[in-house]
Parts: C-alpha cells; sequence; structure tokens
C-alpha cells in the first residue's frame, strides 16, 4: 500500500513510518516543517513540504488532495495536530483517512467535553468545573482546596496552572476562551496509547510519565500491565464507538484509584513501546485483529530531550544516578543505525522550534506545535 503520513516533525510519527516500511508498505511524508525530523529518512520515498495547516488551511487540505493524487495514496495516517485540520478537509480527500470527523474529534480534544462525556459513561475523572467567568473561578476554589486549571484546549501542559493560589490563578486566567478547574488529586501519572476500530482496541500501550520535558511531555517510556486502565479506555472506545489513534493521561492515586485527567485523539509516545512488535501495521489495517500489547519490558527514551530536560532536572532534584541508569540502559527512539539520518540531522528540525520560538516570543515545546496546534477553530 501507498500510506502517506502527516506530522514528520515527531519521533512518534517516525516510528510508525519506519515499522510501516518494515511491513512492506511504500511510506510518503507531508509536513509543513523545514527539516523535519523524518525528512531525511531512508524509509520515506518521497518528502513534501505543505502549506502549515494552522495558518492556511485550505492551502493544506489542496496540497493533500493533489499528493494524494499524483501519487496514488491508498491510507492518509494524520499524526500530530494536524490531524483536526486534515478532519475538517476529510471529505475532499482522495483516499481512506483513519481520522474521525471533526465533530467527534473535537469532543475528545475539547478537556471540557472529554470529561463530561466520560462521566455520562459512569467513567472516573476528577471534580471538574467550567470556568468561563470570574464567579466560576470562586466557586471552585470554594469547592476543592487545592486545583488544577488549565485551557480546554492545551498541549504540554504548557498553560496548566497546578495548585495556584486564588490570587495567582485570577491573575493569569484569560476569559477569552473557557478554562476548566480540577480537583487536584495527588498520585502517580499513566499514559496510554492505543489503535481503534469501530470502537474495537487493535492495539494498546500504558507507561507511566515519570521523566518529562516540563510539566507536560514524557520523555522516558517503560510498559506497564494496568488492568484498570485498559479496561477504562476499552469501555470508552467502545461507546464512542472510536476509529484512529486515541491517547490518555491518567492519575493514580495513592489508593489506587484511577481518574482520567484529558484524552489526545492522535499518535503518542506510546507507539514507541509498540513499533518492534510484527503485527503493529497491521493494527491499523486490519479492524478484526486481537489487541496486541508491548512485546516485552525495554524501556525507551527520547535522548535529545533527556539531555535538555531530564539531566537539569535530575540534578536538581538529586537523582542524578537514577537518570545515568535510565539514560544507559534505555533505548533512544530515534537512533536507528540502518536509518541514522534522522538522528544525525535531528538538530535541524530543533533549530527551526527555536527559530519559531525566538519570532512568536515562545517556548520551544510550544513552537513545536505552532503552526499544527487546533484550538476549537471550525
Amino acid at each position: 500500500m501507498n500510506i502517506l503520513f502527516t506530522g514528520g516533525r515527531a519521533p512518534a510519527t517516525l516510528e510508525l513510518a519506519r515499522a510501516f516500511h518494515r511491513a512492506g508498505h511504500t511510506i510518503f511524508m507531508a509536513e509543513s516543517l523545514h527539516g523535519h525530523l523524518s525528512q531525511p529518512s531512508r524509509v520515506v520515498t518521497k518528502n513534501f513540504i505543505v502549506p502549515p495547516p494552522r495558518q492556511k488551511t485550505d492551502e493544506f487540505i489542496n496540497a493533500l488532495r493533489t499528493i494524494i493524487l499524483e501519487n496514488k495514496i491508498d491510507l492518509l495516517i494524520p499524526t500530530c495536530e494536524e490531524i483536526f485540520y486534515v478532519s475538517i478537509g476529510k471529505d475532499q480527500l482522495p483516499c481512506t483517512v483513519f481520522a474521525e470527523p471533526i465533530q467527534k474529534l473535537n469532543k475528545l480534544h475539547n478537556k471540557w467535553s472529554f470529561v463530561y462525556n466520560a462521566a455520562s459513561y459512569g467513567l472516573s475523572v476528577p471534580p471538574t468545573i467550567l470556568t468561563a467567568t470570574v464567579n466560576d473561578v470562586l466557586h471552585a476554589y470554594s469547592n476543592w482546596k487545592e486545583l488544577v486549571i488549565k485551557p480546554v484546549y492545551s498541549r504540554f501542559a504548557a498553560h496548566a496552572l497546578i495548585r495556584p493560589t486564588l490570587k495567582y490563578a485570577l491573575s493569569k486566567l484569560n476569559y477569552d476562551s473557557p478554562w476548566i478547574a480540577q480537583n487536584y488529586i495527588e498520585g502517580t501519572e499513566i499514559c496510554t496509547y492505543s489503535i481503534c476500530h469501530n470502537g474495537h482496541i487493535t492495539a494498546h500501550a500504558t507507561y507511566p510519565s515519570t521523566i518529562t520535558a516540563g510539566h507536560g511531555a514524557t520523555i522516558y517510556f517503560t510498559p506497564i500491565h494496568h488492568p484498570a486502565i485498559f479496561e477504562w479506555v476499552k469501555k470508552f472506545v467502545k461507546k464512542n464507538q472510536f476509529t484512529g489513534q486515541i491517547a490518555f493521561d491518567f492519575i493514580q492515586s495513592p489508593d489506587g484509584r484511577i481518574f482520567a485527567l484529558e484524552c489526545n485523539p492522535r499518535v503518542t509516545s506510546g507507539a514507541h513501546l509498540l513499533a518492534s512488535h510484527p503485527q503493529f501495521a497491521e493494527a491499523f489495517l486490519n479492524p478484526a485483529l486481537e489487541c496486541i500489547s508491548p512485546l516485552d519490558d525495554h524501556s525507551y527514551i527520547l535522548a535529545s530531550a533527556m539531555l535538555a530536560y531530564g539531566l537539569p532536572a535530575s540534578i536538581k532534584n538529586n537523582n542524578f544516578t537514577q537518570w545515568l541508569r535510565t539514560f544507559f540502559t534505555s533505548s533512544d527512539v530515534i537512533l536507528d543505525f540502518k536509518d541514522p539520518l534522522p538522528f544525525l540531522f535531528q538538530y535541524r528540525s530543533i533549530s527551526s522550534y527555536l527559530k519559531i520560538a525566538r519570532e512568536q516570543n515562545i517556548s520551544a515545546l510550544e513552537a513545536s506545535t505552532f503552526d499544527i496546534e487546533w484550538n476549537g477553530e471550525m
């Protein structure tokens, strides 16, 4: 099959491309970031630089349509937040698109509607209030001693306020767009990643979020077996009859209770834990496949982020020895000796992020999604 991926900047997308190539498929890549991570990969037959989805949505969709027609693409798999723009233009694309309609994706990406949706099925989520006014914020503080406050559209916990004082929260909130306030729950953060077809899960991985870039993005991945979380995901996916890639962030309290914090209906780093499975690509193509899981308990890291974020944090928190052990006993998700160029040239995408960050006065992490992020615009 001819497979077109979007979102080649992400390590997880490179992982997917390599897995599909191993399975015998022909890989094409469309990206708006020049010098993106997957661009030099030998598994990619042809790269296409496309208009930025966020800033030039119509041109982006038209470019995808042309690529699909000229290269006889059978399947388009969007991976990062450009999935929302692909979904908006899905009916204009002449191939199978592994993504739900935008209305369905929005209900999952929007943190308020996700919580409301999950709670309606009797699934555990933190007590949550939509905070569109100052009175809503005051009401939240009257209910809970400690809170987490975040925009309904956000990523990487970039704007999340963790246990802020009321005064600080009121000084930071912007009511031009809605936020949610949740009761803060102490515990262990756990992430999942699944591939689904019409409510059936064909691949699933669960992993703790112990080392992160900033407050949000996990950069160390090791699989765990967690039946309660799998049952939560299984019920949610079935109730929504979901098709596509989907990921959840959970918190597990000290007494063992789990609460789903948010949903990402796209690829996440959990893909690294599944990619070595010989049926990983099939999980995207065969709706009847019995659910596969990681083959072993081997751990993986994003080495560049471990150096930039994990190392300073380990020194600050006096756990450098543990960081050192983790770093040298885990496999880097980018380094592949059969496909070395993405590892050798990854500085190009990092440089692009830093350039965007300087121009837009945002963090490098925020710059990584500046041209693809979607915040509910229809």
